[in-house]
């Protein structure tokens, strides 16, 4: 790319040429040129189209405030693209140019509005000492960002606020040159048509776009996340299609917490803990296995992943089930959050929930309660068909029924006439009864208290 002698020019001469008030609407165009110096077009209004093409800068090129038609540096090396605040009026090219840090990032775009397309399809950008290759914070544009075809980022990336109606294509991008535990990526309060950080797109650091508001589709399909101490945080954003089918488990945590999703997809594959999922919400999900059993196994799953206990992800999974009709597998979804919510409980909170389980199935599984009455009542029966006990009142009453007899005593409420009217004179078999009468009781508290739980829970 280095020009001989004959191709070279000043900075300062090339301004002239640009702003030349005479030169009309004719685009300024320059080629495999050397341009010596710094060109500075901070707060210049330029009325002509701008083009360079494998031009050789030796300093930054500043824009600061300028207004300016489309403007296209590209297969150009310079030290630093400044144009924060400025006004383009078409699209800004930087396609293939090699961009080394400036002041505030190697391209500085911050609170500049692009009536067109940013381009920087295959561009390198080198952060110098401040980490930061794209800064793009407040970046307000008419067109989308196109960031594919080898774009490369050595330093972090950063969208805070920007606003993207026609979408952010990160298709293939490798974001290098930043620390595992700092933010390579930063989307913060991003409004955007479409968000694609995918079809192999790498962050060395970690991606965040807490706030993010999405019309459409945020991928990151067979996208690799290797930051640590959280390789992606999507916390409070609001997607209409989330894409988590990631090309292999992210290094770190992905935390979704508060976000919001019409669509979910994601991939059993590559979760990973921790996972922040309190306060997710999703009206649809693609299946994660063949089977609506497996699917709610894998997703059962998911769950457990999170750092700690919260309810509100089984009450969202258990209510999309219900909304699609599987009932029986919102049950079992709410019945692994008791039992969750169990073991961070002290022993006497433990023990009742171990009560609530054994008997009802903390209420989403009430039969259970059924077949302990099967059970007692049939052991009652038996011993008592054998030893039968003494009237109170010889001669009056009903005559002395086993299983009425046995029911009597399990059922606290009401009554068939039997409890009453007899006694026993053998011990044993008096230990018995009272003992049913105390199973009884319990099984009736905790009937009462799983069915209460269950309707003021689901």
């Amino acid at each position: 790319m280095s020009p001989g002698p004959e191709r070279s020019v000043d900075a300062a001469r090339v301004r002239e040429l640009i702003l030349d008030p005479d030169a009309g609407s004719e685009p300024y165009v320059l080629r495999d040129t050397h341009v010596r110096g710094a060109l500075a077009l901070d707060g210049a209004e330029i009325r002509r189209l701008v083009r360079f093409e494998g031009c050789r800068f030796d300093g930054p090129m500043t824009l600061e405030g300028a207004s300016t038609l489309a403007f296209s540096v590209t297969d150009c090396e310079l030290p630093g693209f400044m144009a924060p605040t400025a006004q383009i009026g078409g699209r800004l090219d930087l396609r293939g140019s090699r961009i080394t840090g400036g002041r505030r990032g190697a391209v500085n775009v911050t609170l500049t509005h692009i009536a067109g397309g940013l381009i920087l399809d295959r561009a390198h950008l080198i952060a110098a000492t401040d980490g930061i290759a794209l800064h793009a914070g407040g970046l307000i544009m008419q067109g989308g960002v196109f960031c594919k075809n080898g774009f490369v980022a050595e330093g972090q990336v950063l969208f805070p606020g920007a606003e993207l109606p026609g979408g952010l294509w990160m298709d293939g991008a490798h974001l290098t040159g930043t620390a595992p535990q700092e933010v390579a990526f930063n989307g913060d309060a991003l409004r955007a048509s479409t968000v694609r950080l995918h079809q192999g797109f790498r962050a060395e650091g970690r991606v965040r776009l807490r706030g993010a508001r999405i019309d459409d589709l945020l991928s990151f399909h067979e996208a690799e996340l290797l930051g640590t101490g959280g390789s992606l945080m999507i916390v409070g954003a609001q997607v209409e299609a989330l894409d988590l089918r990631f090309a292999r488990p992210p290094a770190g945590g992905v935390n979704l917490g508060n976000a919001r999703a019409t669509r979910l997809q994601d991939r059993p594959a590559t979760w990973r803990a921790p996972l922040g999922l309190d306060g997710l919400t999703y009206d649809w999900m693609e299946l994660t296995a063949a089977t609506q059993r497996e699917d709610t196994a894998n997703r059962l799953a998911w769950l457990r992943m999170q750092s700690a206990f919260t309810p509100q992800p089984y009450e969202q999974l258990a209510a999309y089930y219900r909304k699609l009709g599987h009932e029986d597998e919102a049950r079992r979804v709410l019945l692994v959050r008791e039992r969750r919510r169990r073991a961070t409980q002290r022993p006497l909170g433990r023990v009742w929930g171990l009560l609530l389980e054994a008997t009802v199935g903390y209420g989403y599984r009430p039969w259970i309660a059924g077949i302990w009455l099967a059970v007692l009542t049939m052991l009652g029966s038996l011993v008592f068909h054998t030893h039968t006990p003494l009237p109170n009142k010889p001669g009056e009453g009903a005559p002395f029924n086993p299983v009425a007899y046995t029911l009597d005593l399990l059922i606290p409420v009401g009554g068939l006439g039997q409890r009453d009217g007899w006694y026993w004179a053998e011990g044993s078999v008096q230990g018995l009864a009272y003992a049913l009468i105390a199973l009884g009781w319990v099984l009736t508290t905790t009937v009462l208290a799983g069915v209460t739980r269950a309707l003021s829970r689901s």
